[in-house]
């Protein structure tokens, strides 16, 4: 089956199945009745008073509204998913994770939710986590949504067969895909898969703004797709609806698929993304760039150019750069940056840090390239290069100061607690001469 989507950014959507033509009702919400006697249900993702910029929702015309299930009870299955971050001491070490394993037993996406750090609080509705998941079964029977905020996918081995109750999408390793708050989606796999996930809390990611760059560059709006209608009529006894509530996890049952939306309209859907297709703006002259030219989708805090968190990829590119130090410079930042690695070889550490790894630079803790690196950035020859190649690296950067979780810092034994020793043989170059 050859998937279908819709392209564009933040647009306003209409999409009907098109086994059901017609489903849409014309020129109303809230018909008396609907077509083909459907249901019809808001999904409101802002407040109904939000600006007319920032309101989102989306209207379903669905077989059954999604209110007809059982009542939610605990849902224990799942070990390590949690927003507890007082489970260890802080820690403002570098912190870096060799690759997570993939279990061999069969596990699900959900089943294989692991919390890695975080700040905040769901119920304040403020807050970001950072999870893994590593999986190898199917979602069979079964359903996720989450109450808390949005989910930003980041997959690194395996592509994930998503269904939703806006449609169906797949994402392969070096897209992403963001499942809104409150929106019903499965995943099945092909395989050993595993990823990442930046969690947020507090709103919804937009396009950063492109200032002096101008109207055209980084992510383009006409490359994030959505997919269209596409139905499930399915009696399933026992189907598990499972929602991630307040940072726990809650599961119901209902009778149905719950993707049984034969039309839709609205602009809170949601979306997929292909990394390759960001089109990088970058120095042509001197000096290197802060890693804010590589900025996906932002979530923005109440402050001004201040985000709870950014999506930030360092993908393959041109380094022409005079008289420069090319690579990432060494740095404090009032920012937490969490990277984890899909592809290749990141050019800063390009020994331990390994694709399906990760590292956490705490605010203020200092970090930058690696001796090997300085090195060779030091004293190569200033030629114009394509780095990266076959190479993609990613940052969830956050104004706020994440807690590793006891997972993360024991459990996974994931954690290299020598990761520190890369840079303790960093020379001493001071001189009294000059020029060194």
């Amino acid at each position: 089956m050859t998937l279908k989507y819709l392209s564009g950014f933040g647009s306003e959507f209409a999409s009907e199945d098109q086994r059901r033509p017609g489903a849409l009702p014309p020129a109303q919400n809230s018909p008396q009745r609907c077509p083909y006697g459907l249901y019809a249900e808001q999904l409101s993702g802002s407040a109904f008073t939000a600006p007319r910029a920032d309101n989102k929702r989306t209207w379903f015309y669905r077989i059954r509204p999604s209110v007809i299930h059982k009542p939610f009870q605990r849902y224990n299955e799942v070990k390590y998913l949690t927003h507890k971050w007082d489970e260890e001491d802080p820690d403002p070490n570098q912190s870096r994770w060799l690759p997570f394993d993939i279990p061999s037993s069969p596990t699900d996406f959900v089943s294989g939710l692991h919390t890695v750090c975080g700040a905040g609080d769901p119920r304040a509705r403020h807050g970001i986590a950072v999870h893994v998941f590593t999986c190898n079964a199917d979602m069979v029977n079964s359903a996720m949504y989450n109450s808390d905020g949005d989910f930003l996918i980041v997959p690194q081995q395996g592509t994930l067969k998503i269904t939703t109750e806006f449609g169906l999408m797949e994402v392969a390793p070096n897209e992403i895909a963001v499942v809104q708050q409150g929106m019903r989606f499965a995943v099945a796999v092909s395989g050993p898969t595993r990823g990442y996930i930046l969690e947020v809390f507090d709103g919804h990611f937009k396009l950063p703004d492109l200032g002096p760059i101008g109207a055209n560059g980084l992510a383009n709006p006409r490359d994030f797709l959505t997919p269209v209608a596409h139905y499930h009529d399915e009696e399933i006894p026992g189907f598990k609806l499972i929602n991630k509530y307040q940072g726990a996890l809650f599961v119901a049952e209902q009778g149905h698929s719950p993707f049984d939306v034969v039309a839709w309209h609205g602009n809170y859907v949601p979306y997929k993304y292909d990394l390759s297709k960001f089109m990088v703006i970058n120095s042509v002259s001197f000096d290197h760039c802060d890693p804010s030219i590589f900025t996906v989708l932002t979530c923005p805090s109440a402050r001004p150019g201040v985000a709870i968190a950014d999506f930030v990829i360092f993908p393959p590119r041109w380094s022409v750069q005079e008289d420069t130090f090319r690579p990432p410079y060494y740095h404090r930042n009032c920012m937490s940056e969490f990277m984890g690695l899909i592809l290749g070889a990141y050019e800063a550490k390009e020994g331990g840090f390994l694709p399906g790894g990760a590292s956490l630079h705490s605010m203020m803790t200092p970090h930058g390239p690696d001796a090997a690196c300085f090195a060779a950035a030091s004293t190569g020859e200033l030629t114009p290069q394509k780095i990266a190649v076959g190479t993609q690296a990613f940052m969830f950067e956050s104004s706020l100061s994440m807690a590793i979780t006891k997972w993360g810092a024991e459990t996974c034994q994931k954690l290299d607690p020598k990761y520190y020793e890369c840079w303790q043989n960093l020379p001493k170059l001071f001189s009294d001469k000059i020029n060194v």
